[in-house]
């Protein structure tokens, strides 16, 4: 799908715009936010999103440029929170981790801090949106520190 090739620019061209002043931390009395509840949050604080600490057990992974972790093994399930991390900050997981993230840390809890927001996803034809679309919930990394294991 072109946009698990691209659609990442887009999202940290979105972040930067939305100005979050106030980025959530990963501190020991966090409360956590779990995919089901994130999706439900992002979709109603639409096309905002909601700030907050994810947690969630990887049950796949991509990386088709940015890397991508799933909270369902499928990404288009609606249930789905998709964790999107950008290059710089992945290849510093991979230096913390000691190994590859998507490796690493499939089947592992983490937490993510972040914003969770609805993305449009659409379906391409020839290239071009083909006017059918769904929604995906993302969180985008910039840096490594976001992400915690659990």
């Amino acid at each position: 799908m072109s946009f698990r090739r691209h659609g990442w620019l887009l999202a940290a061209l979105l972040a930067s715009l939305a100005g979050c002043a106030s980025d959530p931390r990963i501190t020991p009395d966090a409360r956590w936010i779990d995919p089901s509840q994130a999706v439900q949050l992002a979709a109603a604080a639409a096309p905002r999103g909601v700030s907050g600490v994810f947690a969630l057990t990887v049950q796949a992974t991509a990386r088709p440029g940015p890397l991508y972790l799933n909270s369902e093994r499928d990404y288009r399930d609606q249930r789905d929170l998709t964790v999107v991390v950008l290059p710089a900050a992945a290849k510093a997981l991979a230096e913390r981790l000691r190994g590859e993230p998507e490796r690493v840390l499939r089947g592992r809890r983490i937490l993510v801090a972040g914003w969770a927001r609805r993305v449009r996803i659409d379906f391409l034809a020839d290239g071009r949106p083909s006017g059918k679309y769904y929604y995906q919930t993302h969180v985008l990394v910039t840096d490594a520190t976001q992400i915690q294991l659990l």
